[in-house]
């Protein structure tokens, strides 16, 4: 069994928001196969499960997703190389995905909450890098990765989208 994070806050405010870009991935690879979320109040996710594989939201808000991943994987059995965390990151340059097997928080807090509540860092992950420095200096962190995509950056989204739809066909199989 595997298992697919996308990290995000709930509430259409923070659609195509920065700290948003996991669930918009998992958005994007949804339409691409054609199928619909459900809710578990159960686990407070909104998630697919296709085959052997669970694609999650978690309703937690984004410092908290840990909670509701930790309970997928221990009702599923799930074990920690069998999960995919996909992630924004601001210290990335827009566009820009890096994958790791493993590794640190790196200031993500969504990232801390996973490596808390799984009690390991030893789960892949796919970062999507969101940063705009000119926008980030003006507004500061908080407000940036809260802020919604700039119309240049919502017209290269669908290359990105692609880009992490294909990482997560990699790693399904």
């Amino acid at each position: 069994m595997k298992l697919i994070i996308g990290l995000g806050n709930p509430g259409n405010q923070y659609n195509f928001t920065r700290h948003n870009f996991g669930f918009l991935a998992l958005d994007f690879y949804a339409k691409i196969k054609n199928w619909t979320w459900q809710s578990t109040p159960k686990f407070n996710a909104i998630y697919h499960k296709e085959g052997d594989t669970i694609f999650i939201k978690p309703q937690t808000f984004y410092n908290n997703v840990g909670v509701s991943a930790r309970e997928f994987t221990r009702f599923y059995k799930i074990t920690p190389e069998n999960i995919y965390v996909l992630c924004d990151d601001f210290n990335l340059a827009f566009g820009t995905t890096r994958y790791r097997e493993h590794g640190s928080a790196g200031g993500n807090n969504g990232l801390k909450s996973l490596i808390a509540e799984l009690k390991t860092e030893n789960f892949p992950r796919l970062r999507l890098g969101t940063a705009n420095d000119e926008l980030r200096k003006k507004i500061g962190d908080t407000d940036f990765v809260l802020s919604k995509f700039t119309d240049e950056e919502k017209g290269e989204l669908p290359n990105i989208l692609r880009t992490a739809s294909d990482k997560i066909d990699n790693f399904i199989h």
